[in-house]
Protein backbone atom coordinates (compact mmCIF):
# COMPACT_ATOMS: atom_id res chain seq x y z
CA UNK A 1 0.00 0.00 0.00
CA UNK A 2 2.51 2.39 1.03
CA UNK A 3 4.52 1.66 -2.12
CA UNK A 4 1.27 2.81 -4.32
CA UNK A 5 1.30 6.03 -2.22
CA UNK A 6 4.76 6.80 -3.25
CA UNK A 7 3.70 6.93 -6.65
CA UNK A 8 1.39 9.63 -6.20
CA UNK A 9 4.46 12.35 -5.69
CA UNK A 10 5.29 14.45 -8.43
CA UNK A 11 8.63 14.21 -10.25
CA UNK A 12 10.92 16.07 -8.48
CA UNK A 13 11.80 19.90 -10.11
CA UNK A 14 15.08 21.26 -10.20
CA UNK A 15 15.52 23.36 -7.12
CA UNK A 16 14.11 27.48 -7.74
CA UNK A 17 16.79 30.30 -7.04
CA UNK A 18 17.56 28.78 -3.33
CA UNK A 19 19.33 25.18 -2.84
CA UNK A 20 16.54 22.78 -1.48
CA UNK A 21 13.58 25.40 -2.51
CA UNK A 22 11.11 23.79 -5.15
CA UNK A 23 9.43 27.22 -7.48
CA UNK A 24 6.02 26.78 -6.33
CA UNK A 25 7.68 26.60 -2.21
CA UNK A 26 9.80 30.06 -3.43
CA UNK A 27 6.22 31.73 -5.24
CA UNK A 28 3.94 30.61 -1.88
CA UNK A 29 7.16 32.11 0.66
CA UNK A 30 6.47 35.18 -1.51
CA UNK A 31 2.70 35.11 -1.59
CA UNK A 32 2.95 35.19 2.11
CA UNK A 33 5.63 38.01 2.49
CA UNK A 34 2.77 40.17 0.55
CA UNK A 35 0.02 38.54 2.58
CA UNK A 36 1.75 39.14 6.09
CA UNK A 37 2.84 42.86 4.94
CA UNK A 38 -0.86 43.50 4.19
CA UNK A 39 -2.07 42.04 7.00
CA UNK A 40 0.56 43.02 9.89
CA UNK A 41 -0.10 46.99 8.46
CA UNK A 42 -3.55 46.93 10.05
CA UNK A 43 -3.51 44.37 12.77
CA UNK A 44 -2.18 46.62 15.28
CA UNK A 45 -3.94 49.47 14.27
CA UNK A 46 -7.64 47.46 14.45
CA UNK A 47 -8.23 48.12 17.70
CA UNK A 48 -7.07 51.81 17.92
CA UNK A 49 -9.45 52.72 15.13
CA UNK A 50 -12.23 50.76 16.51
CA UNK A 51 -11.87 52.74 20.20
CA UNK A 52 -10.59 56.04 18.89
CA UNK A 53 -12.28 56.53 15.82
CA UNK A 54 -15.72 54.59 15.83
CA UNK A 55 -16.38 54.78 19.27
CA UNK A 56 -17.08 50.90 19.76
CA UNK A 57 -16.38 49.19 23.26
CA UNK A 58 -13.13 47.42 24.49
CA UNK A 59 -15.75 44.28 25.10
CA UNK A 60 -16.50 44.86 21.22
CA UNK A 61 -13.00 44.55 20.17
CA UNK A 62 -12.47 40.99 22.08
CA UNK A 63 -16.00 40.10 20.43
CA UNK A 64 -14.85 40.71 16.77
CA UNK A 65 -11.66 38.71 17.64
CA UNK A 66 -13.09 35.64 19.21
CA UNK A 67 -15.48 35.55 15.75
CA UNK A 68 -13.09 36.04 13.38
CA UNK A 69 -10.18 33.46 15.09
CA UNK A 70 -12.49 31.37 15.62
CA UNK A 71 -13.99 31.16 12.29
CA UNK A 72 -10.50 30.58 10.80
CA UNK A 73 -9.79 27.54 13.20
CA UNK A 74 -12.87 25.90 11.95
CA UNK A 75 -12.64 26.52 8.72
CA UNK A 76 -8.98 25.53 8.35
CA UNK A 77 -9.92 21.55 9.19
CA UNK A 78 -12.61 21.06 7.18
CA UNK A 79 -10.31 23.14 3.85
CA UNK A 80 -8.17 20.45 4.50
CA UNK A 81 -10.49 17.65 4.49
CA UNK A 82 -12.20 19.24 1.47
CA UNK A 83 -8.76 19.72 -0.45
CA UNK A 84 -7.95 15.96 -0.22
CA UNK A 85 -11.11 14.90 -0.67
CA UNK A 86 -11.16 16.45 -4.34
CA UNK A 87 -7.65 16.27 -4.64
CA UNK A 88 -6.84 19.79 -5.69
CA UNK A 89 -5.11 22.82 -3.19
CA UNK A 90 -4.42 25.39 -5.70
CA UNK A 91 -8.49 26.62 -5.36
CA UNK A 92 -8.69 26.85 -2.11
CA UNK A 93 -5.39 28.48 -1.91
CA UNK A 94 -7.07 31.42 -4.34
CA UNK A 95 -9.76 31.74 -3.33
CA UNK A 96 -8.81 32.21 0.72
CA UNK A 97 -5.76 34.76 -0.53
CA UNK A 98 -8.76 36.57 -2.32
CA UNK A 99 -11.21 37.12 0.61
CA UNK A 100 -8.52 38.06 2.37
CA UNK A 101 -7.52 40.81 -0.05
CA UNK A 102 -11.20 41.95 -0.42
CA UNK A 103 -11.20 42.69 3.62
CA UNK A 104 -8.84 45.14 3.77
CA UNK A 105 -10.17 48.03 1.57
CA UNK A 106 -13.50 47.03 3.33
CA UNK A 107 -12.72 48.57 6.62
CA UNK A 108 -11.59 52.45 4.70
CA UNK A 109 -15.81 52.34 4.16
CA UNK A 110 -16.51 51.43 7.93
CA UNK A 111 -18.45 53.81 10.31
CA UNK A 112 -20.07 51.78 12.61
CA UNK A 113 -18.26 48.55 14.27
CA UNK A 114 -20.25 45.84 12.66
CA UNK A 115 -18.98 46.72 9.16
CA UNK A 116 -15.48 46.24 10.88
CA UNK A 117 -16.86 42.49 12.27
CA UNK A 118 -17.47 41.64 8.65
CA UNK A 119 -13.75 42.72 7.29
CA UNK A 120 -12.69 40.63 10.00
CA UNK A 121 -14.57 37.76 9.16
CA UNK A 122 -14.08 38.06 5.63
CA UNK A 123 -9.92 38.26 6.52
CA UNK A 124 -10.09 34.96 8.76
CA UNK A 125 -12.36 33.32 6.60
CA UNK A 126 -9.73 33.83 3.39
CA UNK A 127 -7.23 32.19 6.42
CA UNK A 128 -9.07 29.73 7.06
CA UNK A 129 -10.08 28.34 3.76
CA UNK A 130 -5.79 28.62 2.32
CA UNK A 131 -3.88 27.74 5.08
CA UNK A 132 -4.20 23.94 5.18
CA UNK A 133 -4.39 23.46 1.53
CA UNK A 134 -1.23 25.58 1.09
CA UNK A 135 0.57 23.66 3.88
CA UNK A 136 -0.31 20.76 1.78
CA UNK A 137 0.50 22.01 -1.16
CA UNK A 138 3.81 22.38 0.14
CA UNK A 139 4.10 19.12 1.46
CA UNK A 140 3.07 18.45 -2.03
CA UNK A 141 5.59 20.09 -4.29
CA UNK A 142 8.63 19.16 -1.51
CA UNK A 143 11.07 15.88 -1.38
CA UNK A 144 10.29 13.98 1.51
CA UNK A 145 13.99 15.20 2.97
CA UNK A 146 13.48 18.89 2.54
CA UNK A 147 9.96 19.35 3.99
CA UNK A 148 11.83 21.06 7.09
CA UNK A 149 13.70 23.63 4.90
CA UNK A 150 11.00 24.00 2.89
CA UNK A 151 8.08 24.54 5.88
CA UNK A 152 11.71 26.91 7.43
CA UNK A 153 11.43 29.11 4.23
CA UNK A 154 7.92 29.74 3.80
CA UNK A 155 8.15 30.67 7.92
CA UNK A 156 11.15 32.65 6.91
CA UNK A 157 9.23 34.99 4.37
CA UNK A 158 6.26 35.48 6.25
CA UNK A 159 7.92 36.11 10.00
CA UNK A 160 9.90 39.12 7.50
CA UNK A 161 6.24 40.59 6.34
CA UNK A 162 5.05 40.40 9.87
CA UNK A 163 8.45 42.51 10.67
CA UNK A 164 7.72 45.20 7.25
CA UNK A 165 3.99 45.53 7.44
CA UNK A 166 3.94 47.52 10.88
CA UNK A 167 6.90 49.31 9.91
CA UNK A 168 5.03 50.84 6.84
CA UNK A 169 1.94 51.08 8.56
CA UNK A 170 4.15 53.54 11.46
CA UNK A 171 5.42 55.24 8.43
CA UNK A 172 1.98 56.16 6.50
CA UNK A 173 0.19 57.15 9.65
CA UNK A 174 2.84 59.51 10.32
CA UNK A 175 2.78 60.67 7.05
CA UNK A 176 -1.21 61.11 6.62
CA UNK A 177 -1.22 62.41 10.00
CA UNK A 178 -3.28 58.94 11.25
CA UNK A 179 -5.43 58.63 8.19
CA UNK A 180 -6.78 55.00 9.03
CA UNK A 181 -8.66 54.88 5.95
CA UNK A 182 -6.13 55.51 3.60
CA UNK A 183 -3.61 52.89 5.71
CA UNK A 184 -6.60 50.44 4.52
CA UNK A 185 -6.76 51.23 0.95
CA UNK A 186 -3.12 51.17 0.33
CA UNK A 187 -2.67 47.40 2.63
CA UNK A 188 -5.09 45.85 -0.36
CA UNK A 189 -1.75 46.73 -2.82
CA UNK A 190 0.05 43.99 -1.45
CA UNK A 191 -2.53 41.81 -0.92
CA UNK A 192 -3.05 42.39 -5.13
CA UNK A 193 0.30 41.03 -5.52
CA UNK A 194 0.11 37.69 -3.55
CA UNK A 195 -3.34 36.83 -5.31
CA UNK A 196 -2.06 37.57 -9.14
CA UNK A 197 1.12 35.57 -7.75
CA UNK A 198 -0.95 32.43 -7.08
CA UNK A 199 -3.08 33.08 -10.23
CA UNK A 200 -0.02 32.88 -12.53
CA UNK A 201 3.03 31.39 -10.62
CA UNK A 202 1.98 28.77 -8.39
CA UNK A 203 1.43 25.44 -10.58
CA UNK A 204 -0.43 22.00 -8.54
CA UNK A 205 -0.25 18.66 -10.33
CA UNK A 206 -3.51 16.78 -9.22
CA UNK A 207 -3.31 14.43 -6.30
CA UNK A 208 -5.82 11.30 -6.50
CA UNK A 209 -9.17 12.69 -4.97
CA UNK A 210 -9.33 10.48 -1.67
CA UNK A 211 -13.31 10.24 -1.67
CA UNK A 212 -13.12 7.98 1.51
CA UNK A 213 -11.53 10.52 3.82
CA UNK A 214 -13.13 11.89 6.84
CA UNK A 215 -12.73 13.90 9.89
CA UNK A 216 -12.10 10.77 12.22
CA UNK A 217 -9.16 11.09 13.83
CA UNK A 218 -9.33 7.24 13.79
CA UNK A 219 -8.61 6.83 10.78
CA UNK A 220 -4.91 8.04 11.58
CA UNK A 221 -2.19 5.94 12.93
CA UNK A 222 -0.42 5.67 16.47
CA UNK A 223 2.36 8.56 15.86
CA UNK A 224 -0.18 11.17 14.54
CA UNK A 225 -2.47 11.08 17.40
CA UNK A 226 0.21 11.09 19.50
CA UNK A 227 2.02 13.93 18.26
CA UNK A 228 -1.65 15.77 18.41
CA UNK A 229 -2.33 15.37 21.84
CA UNK A 230 1.44 16.91 22.68
CA UNK A 231 0.58 19.72 20.57
CA UNK A 232 -2.43 20.41 22.40
CA UNK A 233 -1.81 20.27 25.55
CA UNK A 234 1.38 22.28 24.92
CA UNK A 235 -1.66 24.64 23.12
CA UNK A 236 -3.03 24.95 26.70
CA UNK A 237 0.14 26.41 28.14
CA UNK A 238 0.95 28.86 25.51
CA UNK A 239 -1.44 31.81 25.85
CA UNK A 240 -1.72 34.61 23.40
CA UNK A 241 1.17 36.75 22.64
CA UNK A 242 -0.41 39.61 23.91
CA UNK A 243 0.38 38.43 27.09
CA UNK A 244 4.02 38.61 26.97
CA UNK A 245 3.05 42.25 25.76
CA UNK A 246 1.56 43.00 28.54
CA UNK A 247 3.89 41.43 31.01
CA UNK A 248 6.76 43.97 29.33
CA UNK A 249 4.73 46.78 29.76
CA UNK A 250 3.88 45.56 33.69
CA UNK A 251 7.99 45.80 34.43
CA UNK A 252 8.17 49.49 32.41
CA UNK A 253 8.01 49.28 29.01
CA UNK A 254 6.34 51.90 27.14
CA UNK A 255 4.35 51.19 24.07
CA UNK A 256 7.27 52.17 21.68
CA UNK A 257 9.10 49.90 23.14
CA UNK A 258 6.79 46.66 23.58
CA UNK A 259 6.43 46.95 19.99
CA UNK A 260 10.18 47.22 18.90
CA UNK A 261 9.89 44.11 21.35
CA UNK A 262 8.03 42.26 18.94
CA UNK A 263 9.59 43.24 15.68
CA UNK A 264 13.00 42.05 17.46
CA UNK A 265 11.42 38.53 17.83
CA UNK A 266 9.87 38.41 14.02
CA UNK A 267 13.12 38.65 13.25
CA UNK A 268 14.34 36.72 15.11
CA UNK A 269 12.18 34.32 13.83
CA UNK A 270 12.45 34.59 10.19
CA UNK A 271 16.03 34.62 10.34
CA UNK A 272 16.06 31.09 12.00
CA UNK A 273 12.99 29.29 10.70
CA UNK A 274 14.97 28.24 7.37
CA UNK A 275 17.72 26.76 9.27
CA UNK A 276 15.74 25.66 11.78
CA UNK A 277 13.96 23.96 9.33
CA UNK A 278 17.07 22.34 7.39
CA UNK A 279 18.37 21.11 10.48
CA UNK A 280 15.45 18.87 10.87
CA UNK A 281 15.83 17.21 7.72
CA UNK A 282 19.29 16.05 9.29
CA UNK A 283 18.13 15.55 12.98
CA UNK A 284 14.84 14.73 12.87
CA UNK A 285 11.71 16.50 13.90
CA UNK A 286 11.98 15.38 17.30
CA UNK A 287 14.75 17.09 18.29
CA UNK A 288 13.74 20.20 17.40
CA UNK A 289 10.43 19.99 18.48
CA UNK A 290 12.10 19.09 21.90
CA UNK A 291 14.56 21.97 21.42
CA UNK A 292 11.76 24.41 20.98
CA UNK A 293 9.86 23.16 24.21
CA UNK A 294 13.06 23.67 26.10
CA UNK A 295 13.34 27.19 25.30
CA UNK A 296 9.94 28.02 25.65
CA UNK A 297 9.71 26.91 28.96
CA UNK A 298 12.79 28.95 29.64
CA UNK A 299 11.00 32.09 28.14
CA UNK A 300 8.54 31.63 30.35
CA UNK A 301 10.47 31.27 33.33
CA UNK A 302 12.06 34.27 32.38
CA UNK A 303 9.35 36.51 31.80
CA UNK A 304 7.64 35.18 34.93
CA UNK A 305 10.97 35.43 37.09
CA UNK A 306 13.02 38.54 35.84
CA UNK A 307 14.51 40.71 38.26
CA UNK A 308 14.92 43.79 36.13
CA UNK A 309 12.93 45.35 32.93
CA UNK A 310 16.71 45.13 30.68
CA UNK A 311 15.69 41.06 30.18
CA UNK A 312 12.42 41.67 27.89
CA UNK A 313 14.48 42.23 24.94
CA UNK A 314 16.89 38.95 25.18
CA UNK A 315 13.69 36.82 25.76
CA UNK A 316 11.46 38.47 23.23
CA UNK A 317 14.74 37.63 21.06
CA UNK A 318 15.18 33.77 22.52
CA UNK A 319 11.37 33.78 22.04
CA UNK A 320 11.74 34.10 18.34
CA UNK A 321 14.14 31.00 18.20
CA UNK A 322 11.44 28.69 19.51
CA UNK A 323 9.02 29.86 17.27
CA UNK A 324 11.30 29.22 14.33
CA UNK A 325 11.92 25.50 16.11
CA UNK A 326 8.48 24.52 16.68
CA UNK A 327 6.05 25.96 13.70
CA UNK A 328 7.06 24.84 10.42
CA UNK A 329 8.80 22.34 11.82
CA UNK A 330 5.07 21.06 13.30
CA UNK A 331 4.01 21.18 10.16
CA UNK A 332 6.47 19.01 8.61
CA UNK A 333 6.08 16.49 11.60
CA UNK A 334 2.26 15.96 10.90
CA UNK A 335 3.08 15.58 6.90
CA UNK A 336 5.95 12.68 8.31
CA UNK A 337 3.42 11.11 9.94
CA UNK A 338 0.62 10.35 7.46
CA UNK A 339 0.31 9.25 4.23
CA UNK A 340 -0.02 12.16 1.65
CA UNK A 341 -3.76 11.72 0.51
CA UNK A 342 -4.37 12.50 3.99
CA UNK A 343 -2.01 15.44 4.71
CA UNK A 344 -4.47 18.28 3.92
CA UNK A 345 -6.97 16.49 6.90
CA UNK A 346 -4.10 15.97 9.19
CA UNK A 347 -2.70 19.32 8.58
CA UNK A 348 -6.24 21.10 8.88
CA UNK A 349 -7.27 18.86 12.12
CA UNK A 350 -3.60 20.17 13.45
CA UNK A 351 -4.15 23.29 13.06
CA UNK A 352 -7.94 23.80 14.57
CA UNK A 353 -7.10 21.42 17.38
CA UNK A 354 -4.27 24.05 18.34
CA UNK A 355 -5.88 26.89 17.12
CA UNK A 356 -8.98 26.03 19.26
CA UNK A 357 -6.88 25.35 22.59
CA UNK A 358 -5.02 28.41 22.29
CA UNK A 359 -8.20 30.36 22.59
CA UNK A 360 -8.49 28.71 26.18
CA UNK A 361 -5.16 28.54 26.81
CA UNK A 362 -5.42 32.57 26.92
CA UNK A 363 -8.57 32.20 29.04
CA UNK A 364 -6.27 30.82 31.71
CA UNK A 365 -3.59 33.11 31.27
CA UNK A 366 -5.98 35.90 32.17
CA UNK A 367 -7.18 34.60 35.04
CA UNK A 368 -4.05 33.59 36.74
CA UNK A 369 -2.94 36.88 35.91
CA UNK A 370 -6.45 38.34 37.61
CA UNK A 371 -5.84 35.93 40.75
CA UNK A 372 -2.74 35.34 40.83
CA UNK A 373 -0.51 37.27 40.05
CA UNK A 374 1.10 38.64 36.44
CA UNK A 375 4.03 36.25 37.25
CA UNK A 376 1.18 33.10 37.22
CA UNK A 377 0.66 32.25 33.62
CA UNK A 378 4.11 32.54 32.71
CA UNK A 379 4.82 29.75 35.61
CA UNK A 380 2.12 27.88 34.26
CA UNK A 381 3.37 27.96 30.65
CA UNK A 382 6.61 26.92 31.64
CA UNK A 383 5.52 23.73 33.31
CA UNK A 384 3.05 22.73 30.27
CA UNK A 385 6.23 23.06 28.17
CA UNK A 386 8.27 20.94 30.02
CA UNK A 387 5.65 18.07 30.39
CA UNK A 388 5.23 18.29 26.55
CA UNK A 389 9.28 17.61 26.29
CA UNK A 390 8.92 14.68 28.26
CA UNK A 391 5.71 13.34 26.83
CA UNK A 392 7.79 14.08 23.37
CA UNK A 393 10.83 11.60 24.86
CA UNK A 394 8.83 9.05 26.17
CA UNK A 395 5.85 8.69 23.60
CA UNK A 396 7.67 9.55 19.93
CA UNK A 397 10.15 7.53 18.37
CA UNK A 398 12.93 9.21 17.84
CA UNK A 399 13.05 8.82 13.28
CA UNK A 400 9.87 8.49 11.59
CA UNK A 401 10.48 7.15 7.88
CA UNK A 402 9.36 9.83 5.39
CA UNK A 403 5.98 8.54 4.52
CA UNK A 404 4.40 10.91 2.23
Amino acid sequence: MWGKMQTQQPKEEPDFLIPGIKKNVFILGLVSLFTDISSEMLYPVIPIFLTAVLGAPMYIVGFIEGIAEGTASILKVISGWYSDKTGKRKPFVMCGYSVSAISKPLMAFAYVWPLVLVARFLDRFGKGVRTSARDALIADSSPPAQRGRSYGFHRTMDSFGAVLGPMIAILILHLTADNYRLLFIVAFLPALVSILLVAFLVSERRQVPNTKISFKISQFGRDFKVFLLISVIFALGNSSDVFLILRAADVGFTVTAVLLCYIVYNITNAIVSYPAGTLSDKLGRRSLMLWGFLIFAAVYLGFALMPANVYVWPLFAIYGVYAAFTEGVGKAYVVDLVPCEKRGTALGIYHTATGITIVFASIIAGLLWEFVGSSAPFVYGAATALLCAVLLLVLMPKRHEMMG
